[in-house]
C-alpha cells in the first residue's frame, strides 16, 4: 500500500482521480490522524469497471475455492484483533474493548458465510406435465456497492462484503468519509488472504457523487447501505431508474418493555451497558424504556446510579466506558435533544455536559419526566441519552412501542411467557429481543420494517440477498 493512498483497484492502491484529499479526524483529540485521497463519481466508475472485469473469474471459482480467501481473513483479522482495534479506535473513538470485539464478529461475518456460501442449493419442481422437468438455480446478481456508516467501521462493511464474495460477487466498497482506515485495513488483509485483484475495490470519497454514481452504473447491480433515513429515500428513488437492488438498514428507536415481574435492578443494570454501548451510537440501542409504574422509581434510581459509575474518556484507556460521539455536530444534536427535553419539563438527574478539554465529547445523561412526544424519546437519538417513561396496561406499552417510523429492534423483559408472545407478536419490529440485549447474531437474519429499511443482512438470507434466481424448463422429455 502506497503512503497516504486510499483507493483499491485492480490490485492496486492509488490517488482519486481528481488528486482530492480529506483529513480523518480522532474525535477524542479533534487531530488528524490521516490525510487520505478523496475520490468521486469517476473513481466509482473505474472501479464498477475493474470489478465486472474481474466478475466472470470470480464466478466461475467452486464455492469451495471462493471460501478459502474470505477464511483465511477470518483468521487474520481475528489473530490481529488487538492491532486493528487500534486503528478504529483512532478514527471511532470507542472503546478498545469494543474495538477489539467488532474485529472478532468481523472474523465471524467472514467465516460463516465462506462456509454458507458451500451452502447455496438449487432445486426441482415436480412438474404436472410428463414430459416436462423443471430446475431452480442460484446465481450471482453481479457486481455489489457497498455504502456503510461509521458507527461500526469494521462490522458494518464485513457483513455485507462478505455475504457478497461469499455468493460470487465482486464488491465496489465505499466506507463513511469519517472512518475510512478500519475498511482499509480489511481490503489489506483480503488481498493478504488471496482474494483476486478487482474482486474487491475501495473507493473513499464523496458520498452524494459515489452513491449516484452506484446507482447510474449498468453494471452495478446491487447496493447495500447502511446509514440515515432520507439518504436511503434518495437510494429508493434513484434505483427506481436503473432497477437496482437495495438492501437498506436505516437506522431505529428501539423501545424496551420492563414488565413488573422482572428483577428490576438486574434489568436495569443490564439496560445502562446495552444503552450506553459506542456511547449509544448504534441502531439497535434500546431507547425508548417504558416501565411498569409501580417499579419505574426503583428503576430510575439504578439507572442513574450506574451511570454515575461509566468513566468518559479516550477509547485507548482500559477504563473507558463511554468514548466520544462521532463529530462536533453529532454531539451538538444530542445536546439539543436534551435542551429542548428539559424546556419540556424533563429533568436531568445526571450528566448532560461536555467534560473539560479537547474530544467530541458528552457525559452519558439520564433524563427523567421525559414526555414521550419529545425528540429525545420519539426520534432516534445516537447518542449517551436515556430516557424512560411509565405504562400501566401491556397493550398501551406495545401500542406507545409501535408509535414510530421505525421497526428495526425492540425489547421484552418478562417471567411471563404468555405476556412475553403477546408482546412479540404485536410489537413491529424486525427483531425482538426477549430477556436479551443482543437479538442479532453472525447466523441470524438482521432485518428491519417500516422507515428501518429492506433487504437483509447476516445470515442466510443475507447471502441470498446478493444471488438472482433463474428457473430453467426442459420441455419435450421421454
Amino acid at each position: 500500500m502506497t503512503a497516504g493512498a486510499a483507493l483499491y483497484l485492480d490490485g492496486t492502491w492509488v490517488d482519486a482521480i481528481d488528486g482530492g484529499r480529506r483529513d480523518v479526524i480522532d474525535p477524542a483529540t479533534e487531530q488528524v490522524v490521516a490525510n487520505l485521497p478523496f475520490g468521486g463519481a469517476a473513481d466509482v466508475d473505474r472501479a464498477i469497471d475493474a470489478a465486472q472485469r474481474a466478475f466472470p473469474a470470480w464466478r466461475a471459482l467452486t464455492a469451495y475455492e471462493r471460501a478459502a480467501p474470505l477464511a483465511r481473513a477470518a483468521a487474520l483479522m481475528r489473530e490481529r484483533a488487538e492491532q486493528l482495534a487500534k486503528v478504529t479506535v483512532s478514527e471511532a473513538g470507542k472503546p478498545l474493548a469494543e474495538a477489539v470485539r467488532e474485529w472478532q464478529i468481523a472474523g465471524d461475518l467472514f467465516e460463516w458465510f465462506a462456509e454458507e456460501g458451500k451452502r447455496v442449493n438449487g432445486y426441482t419442481i415436480p412438474a404436472r406435465v410428463k414430459t416436462k422437468r423443471m430446475l431452480v438455480l442460484k446465481e450471482p446478481i453481479g457486481v455489489v456497492g457497498v455504502i456503510t456508516a461509521w458507527n461500526f467501521p469494521a462490522y458494518n462493511p464485513a457483513r455485507a462484503v462478505a455475504a457478497a464474495l461469499a455468493a460470487g460477487c465482486p464488491v465496489v466498497l465505499r466506507p463513511s468519509e469519517l472512518t475510512p482506515l478500519s475498511a482499509m485495513a480489511m481490503a489489506l488483509i483480503l488481498e493478504e488472504a488471496g482474494l483476486p485483484s478487482g474482486v474487491l475495490a475501495l473507493v473513499h470519497g464523496d458520498p452524494a457523487a459515489m452513491g449516484q454514481a452506484m446507482l447510474a452504473h449498468p453494471d452495478l447491480r446491487k447496493i447495500s447501505f447502511t446509514g440515515s433515513v432520507p439518504i436511503g429515500r434518495l437510494l429508493m428513488d434513484g434505483a427506481s431508474r436503473t432497477m437496482t437492488r437495495l438492501s437498506l438498514e436505516l437506522g431505529g428507536n428501539a423501545p424496551v418493555l420492563v414488565l413488573p415481574d422482572v428483577d428490576i435492578e438486574a434489568v436495569a443494570r443490564g439496560a445502562v451497558a446495552a444503552r450506553f454501548r459506542n456511547a449509544g451510537q448504534v441502531c439497535v440501542s434500546p431507547q425508548r424504556f417504558f416501565v411498569g409504574r409501580e417499579q419505574l422509581a426503583a428503576f430510575e434510581e439504578v439507572i442513574v446510579e450506574e451511570t454515575r459509575k461509566l468513566p468518559v474518556g479516550s477509547g485507548l484507556d482500559a477504563a473507558t466506558r463511554i468514548g466520544p460521539l462521532i463529530s462536533a455536530r453529532h454531539r451538538d444534536r444530542v445536546e439539543a435533544l436534551i435542551k429542548n427535553a428539559t424546556s419540556s419539563g424533563a429533568k436531568v438527574r445526571t450528566g448532560g455536559a461536555r467534560p473539560a478539554g479537547p474530544g467530541f465529547f458528552l457525559q452519558p445523561t439520564v433524563l427523567a419526566d421525559v414526555p414521550p412526544t419529545a425528540p429525545a424519546f420519539a426520534e432516534e437519538v445516537f447518542g449517551p441519552l436515556f430516557a424512560m417513561t411509565a405504562f400501566d396496561q401491556l397493550d398501551a406499552a406495545i401500542a406507545a412501542a409501535n408509535q414510530t417510523r421505525y421497526g428495526l429492534a425492540a425489547y421484552v423483559f418478562t417471567n411471563d411467557l404468555s405476556a412475553a408472545m403477546h408482546a412479540y407478536e404485536h410489537l413491529e419490529f424486525g427483531m425482538i429481543g426477549v430477556n436479551e440485549w443482543a437479538p442479532q447474531a453472525t447466523e441470524a437474519p438482521f432485518t428491519g420494517r417500516k422507515d428501518s429499511g429492506v433487504g437483509h443482512e447476516c445470515g442466510r438470507e443475507g447471502l441470498l440477498d446478493n444471488l438472482e434466481t433463474k428457473l430453467v424448463s426442459f420441455g419435450n422429455v421421454r
